[in-house]
């Protein structure tokens, strides 16, 4: 029997933390989904075997991936693609085909050592939608190779990119875009958490989501609001 600690803030990742719970019975699992829940005085009641981060917005404090075994799940090719926004910043340059790297927790972010990586396409689809295609992949084939196997660290090899974490002021579709960029723009941005694409007037903006692209053109929902 093993112990197992999830920390994630998305509704998607604690629906497939369930299933996992009932996939592997005969070992202890704890979910954390607020950022005062990651302590160090927790993890000593549960000592876990492993701690995974499928989605986590807060930097984890050195007392814990010092101390245990932490991993991330990061959707680039690393090194190429380190720091923040990572599907944002695919799609705007247009980069459909990326892989989830598992990697070990350190000091600098994205740097760790990496367990594995796992392909994936994101060519369509929003920001939902491609988040739960990764959750599932991460709860039904990552995360159980550290339950049935012992994954072994490599140190990342190449020339780091490095990605900045994208503001909600840039959430506004920029003019001279193609219609495949303008369709990546809305779904990029069409998710849990993340501020909408619009466009601006001068009496509000209109924002823009369930962008489907057909024939080179753009459909999509949108809603004006006066602001």
């Amino acid at each position: 029997m093993a112990n197992y600690v999830v920390a994630t803030i998305k509704s998607w990742n604690v629906q497939n933390f369930k299933k996992l719970v009932e996939q592997y019975p005969e070992h202890n699992f704890s979910l954390i989904t607020e950022k005062e829940e990651l302590t160090f005085s927790r993890l000593l009641e549960i000592e876990p075997d492993f701690l995974f981060f499928p989605h986590w917005s807060w930097i984890i404090p050195e007392s814990i991936y010092r101390n245990y075994n932490c991993v991330v799940f990061h959707m680039t090719d690393l090194p190429f693609g380190r720091g923040g926004s990572p599907l944002q910043n695919l799609l705007i340059r247009g980069i459909y085909d990326t892989k989830i790297t598992a990697l070990k927790v350190e000091a600098e972010l994205d740097a760790g050592d990496v367990y594995f990586k796992e392909p994936i396409d994101i060519s369509t689809g929003n920001a939902n939608e491609i988040f739960f295609e990764i959750s599932n992949l991460i709860f039904n084939r990552m995360i159980p190779q550290f339950i049935t196997g012992n994954p072994i660290l490599q140190p990342q090899e190449g020339e780091p990119t490095v990605f900045t974490r994208r503001l909600p002021k840039q959430s506004e579709i920029p003019k001279g875009l193609s219609q495949r960029q303008i369709y990546d723009y809305i779904r990029m941005l069409d998710g849990e958490g993340y501020p909408a694409a619009y466009t601006k007037y001068q009496c509000g903006k209109v924002y823009y989501k369930n962008a489907t692209l057909k024939d080179d053109v753009v459909y999509a929902e949108a809603e004006f609001r006066r602001e």
